[in-house]
């Protein structure tokens, strides 16, 4: 399955979120600079207040440790600068784990700004506070509270101006629409703001970030992708005009649409995906290149341009486009239906490969199905709390992923913690604080081993299917050729 900026979920399901309101969001802040935000004096480097503390340091390392360990994260595109002022802007497809990828793509510490309510929430506050982040007051939350905002700028602008790292969220909020929502003005003032404190500009980064398999989903995929600066040195020059901060937010929201995939509605998305996948298997270099080796940046150009081959198609009235839907759709639930993908349909499964792969497998999980069995077994309690707990909340799938891991890892730790004060009781401290020690690597362990299992399982139904049913394979190839030259012609008619 192909990546998705947003997760599959079903047509009334997201049809409830796509009615969010499409007007442009704004904040009460003027559009020129505010009197309180004198131009200062610009800083050769990170201010000693500024310098991120040892335990913001670490905290963004837990941060990115809990991110790979949720996902699978792939990182593309350009590179952020390692020091110096930088302005991330990142779409926020996934509530609180949107920081922990963004900060993977710094690979540096990156303030954030993040809503004041959540400092005021106690499961998170510690940890919102500890990395750096600075509060931002939203109208729809704390309507009496905007005036604060001003300082939360100056705040802001002062980190930027020492050297820091900030990284935005300019839709404003957390969503799981097909495409990204219209943006609000703040990084485009931030960014202005800064440029009059210090007499010239700071790179602006777009950071897209995108799912495959769902994004609530345990190790489903993440490709977090750096995009080229926005361009905005000429606005930059006179950053007191107001239609300058419309102009800077145009620019930023046409600089994310080319790191994400949008979308005109969810039942579009399975459509694009099948016809990426096949068009490029058949026309492309998919035959003979795995997933690992697949550039992740091509894949996006290739699910941009053809979602707007297929809206544009629509617009024209083009009859052909509802068949080639019904058609790509049918062929995708065989395929799913068969744990296949289109490039499966030309794969050769060999008998030497298969040998190697199972004694490799064998000697694997013969070792490490044993401590599985004891992970799954020491941790059944909490975690079989947190799944029961979650349909209570009714979360959107955007929230889903922030839920467990902060769920779960709460859970699991108090489970570790009673474990161990109970082993202290009777056993004494040294094994207690052994157990603290190896009841967490045993719990990460037995999650990897897990994801590992599922693999090898769909590996092996996968070569069991193309080498028993050649007939099958050979009509749904056949099917998908023709697929493939409806797609082209498709192509070359917009």
């Amino acid at each position: 399955m192909p990546w998705s900026s947003t997760p599959c979920c079903t047509t009334a399901t997201c049809t409830q979120v796509s009615r969010l309101r499409r007007t442009r969001r704004t904040t009460d802040l003027p559009l020129t600079p505010s009197p309180e935000l004198r131009p200062l004096e610009p800083a050769p480097g990170p201010s000693a207040g500024d310098r991120p503390t040892w335990w913001r340091r670490h905290l963004h390392r837990i941060f990115a440790f809990i991110a790979r360990t949720y996902y699978q994260v792939r990182l593309a595109g350009g590179e952020v600068p390692g020091e110096g002022p930088v302005l991330l802007v990142s779409n926020h497809p996934n509530s609180l784990m949107d920081a922990p990828l963004l900060a993977l793509a710094a690979g540096r510490p990156v303030r954030f700004l993040a809503g004041a309510h959540l400092f005021r929430r106690r499961s998170i506050a510690w940890a919102v506070r500890g990395s750096g982040a600075i509060p931002v007051f939203r109208r729809s939350e704390e309507p009496g509270e905007m005036g604060r905002n001003t300082g939360s700028f100056t705040a802001v602008r002062d980190a930027l101006v020492a050297g820091s790292a900030v990284g935005v969220f300019p839709e404003g909020f957390t969503h799981s629409e097909p495409a990204l929502a219209p943006l609000k003005t703040g990084a485009a003032r931030i960014a202005l703001l800064t440029a009059a404190a210090t007499g010239g500009t700071l790179p602006i980064l777009p950071v897209g970030i995108t799912f495959r398999g769902g994004k609530e989903r345990f190790r489903s995929e993440a490709l977090v992708l750096v995009g080229k600066p926005v361009r905005w040195a000429d606005l930059a020059a006179d950053p007191g005009r107001p239609e300058h901060v419309r102009e800077l937010t145009q620019r930023i929201e046409s600089a994310l649409g080319r790191v994400t995939v949008n979308l005109a509605d969810w039942e579009d998305l399975p459509l694009v995906e099948v016809a990426e996948a096949v068009h490029e298997v058949e026309f492309g270099q998919g035959k003979t290149r795995t997933r690992s080796q697949g550039n992740p940046v091509r894949w996006l150009a290739r699910m941009r341009r053809t979602a707007q081959a297929l809206e544009q198609a629509r617009e024209r009235g083009d009859p052909k486009v509802a068949a080639l839907h019904r058609d790509l759709g049918a062929h995708a639930r065989v395929l799913a239906a068969l744990g296949l993908t289109p490039r499966d349909l030309h794969a050769r499964p060999r008998s030497s490969v298969a040998v190697r792969w199972a004694l490799g497998n064998l000697f694997f999980f013969g070792v490490a199905l044993p401590l599985a069995l004891l992970g799954t077994l020491v941790f059944w309690l909490p975690w079989t709390l947190v799944q029961r707990a979650e349909p209570r909340f009714r979360l959107t799938p955007d929230r889903r992923a922030t839920y467990r891991v902060l769920a779960g890892s709460v859970a699991c730790g108090v489970w570790v913690m009673l474990l161990a004060a109970l082993t202290m009781e009777f056993r004494g401290w040294r094994p207690a604080m052994a157990l603290l020690i190896i009841l967490p690597l045993t719990g990460f362990l037995t999650l990897r081993i897990r994801t590992r299992w599922r693999t090898a399982v769909a590996d092996l139904r996968r070569f069991l299917f193309l080498r028993a049913r050649h007939d099958v394979r050979s009509g749904l190839l056949a099917a998908q050729r023709e697929l493939a030259v409806s797609i082209r012609e498709l192509q070359n008619r917009i």
